[in-house]
């Protein structure tokens, strides 16, 4: 189905006239209105497989936009005509979820390899201060506001997606409707490339809402016509720091289940590195790449690995799958329990039979990569521990040589 595009603004590969409102007064500032239209559906059902499909066929307000500025004086208005086809640098690009722990990855490469880097945040109480010190560019919006998106977007290339909602915010507010949003956007702005990460196996999950959104959302952005890439992943190293590390090295309680689930972890810098790899190569253009880890591990292995490099046990309190499932079932009963419903049943996919990891051969030859380059999640925990006992074994020397000279 051909993607219907918010009419106000530029069509697609070309930067048009934009009709700015100005005043005399020099702090004019720019701001966004919007319109909605009324509602059309978005795309058809996938398929009768998809069991769920609610998100796939949901019904989306298209966004017209028009760009105005007033500050006190007398409004005029004037055209800026950047010419049809304005060549954009390959180079400059729009990092969406900058602050998250893959964005901050995708920032600090992007930077390392020359690369013009603006960041869409939304806006907080604590500026990402630690973007603009690395060299980035910080721009503020929020995509659950799809006014606040077209400006964000001027000038720029290619966007990389790694945004993701909040956990106290509905799932489809910022992965469904936001993401909608900033591929309507992109498409009717002539975004050049477009890169998105998704879950491997999502297809598979239809009743997980999370998964079944991300599998919708690659199917948008697929019939957008956008030249794209989706990168779907199985899991981050870094996650398991704070789960299982950090509490096994302050003697907290760790907590697992008793699934056989297997999940072939990457180093969000592998992840960043690869990424850039993809995004130079034509040949990769259009394509589904998926980035795993070179072995999966359960649970059970993952804390033994902690327990050895920490040099001390973990106190495991083990989670039956049957319990995740019945709170699930529970929660559904309530409306304002439902989004926690929803949390809870990707983590019960997370915890069953499953092995989220997929040969990597293949992308390693398209890619040009040497799999010896690639982090093992052995080589990441070993340095985490080596660096933090060592600063605990500094800071323990400190406080004795504090204690005698006192």
């Amino acid at each position: 189905m051909a993607l219907r595009l918010p009419t106000h603004l530029p069509t697609p590969g070309k930067l048009h006239h934009h009709h700015v409102t100005t005043s005399s007064s020099n702090n004019a500032a720019l701001s966004w209105r919007h319109s909605l239209s009324p509602t059309l559906p978005l795309l058809s059902p996938l398929s009768s497989s998809n069991s769920a499909g609610k998100f796939c066929t949901q019904q989306q307000q298209v966004v017209r936009f028009k760009c105005s500025a007033s500050a006190g004086g007398t409004s005029t208005t004037q055209s800026l005509n950047m010419g049809p086809g304005t060549p954009l640098r390959p180079t400059s690009i729009l990092v969406v979820g900058a602050t998250g722990t893959l964005g901050r990855q995708i920032v600090r490469r992007a930077l390392d390899e020359g690369y013009d880097v603006r960041c869409l945040v939304r806006p907080r109480p604590a500026p990402a201060d630690f973007l603009r010190d690395w060299g980035a560019t910080v721009v503020n919006a929020d995509l659950s506001k799809p006014e606040t998106i077209p400006a964000t977007l001027v000038g720029i290339h290619t966007i990389i997606d790694c945004a993701t909602g909040r956990p106290e915010e509905p799932i489809k507010t910022v992965d469904w409707e936001g993401k909608v949003a900033l591929i309507q956007c992109a498409k009717a702005m002539g975004i050049q490339k477009y890169v998105f990460y998704s879950i491997h196996n999502c297809d598979k999950h239809p009743e997980v809402p999370l998964m079944e959104i991300k599998y919708c959302t690659e199917k948008f952005l697929k019939d957008s016509g956008l030249n794209h890439i989706v990168i779907r992943l199985c899991g981050f190293m870094q996650g398991l720091i704070g789960q299982y590390a950090v509490p096994i090295l302050e003697d907290k309680s760790v907590w697992g289940t008793d699934a056989p689930t297997r999940i072939a972890y990457m180093d969000t810098q592998d992840i960043a590195r690869l990424t850039f790899i993809a995004l130079r190569n034509e040949k990769v253009n259009g394509k589904l790449l998926t980035f795993a880890g070179p072995r999966a591990w359960t649970t059970q292995e993952v804390i033994t690995l902690c327990e050895r490099l920490a040099g001390q046990d973990a106190n495991v309190t083990t989670v039956p799958v049957s319990v995740l499932r019945f709170t699930r079932q529970l929660t559904r009963f309530f409306q304002w329990t439902n989004d926690v419903a929803d949390r809870l049943a990707f983590s019960e996919v997370l915890t069953s039979d499953t092995v989220f990891s997929v040969p990597m051969t293949e992308t390693y030859n398209l890619l040009g990569v040497d799999t010896k380059d690639i982090a093992s999640l052995e080589k990441y925990l070993q340095d985490y521990f080596t660096n933090i006992l060592k600063k605990l074994k500094d800071i323990k020397a400190q406080s004795k040589q504090s204690d005698f000279y006192i």
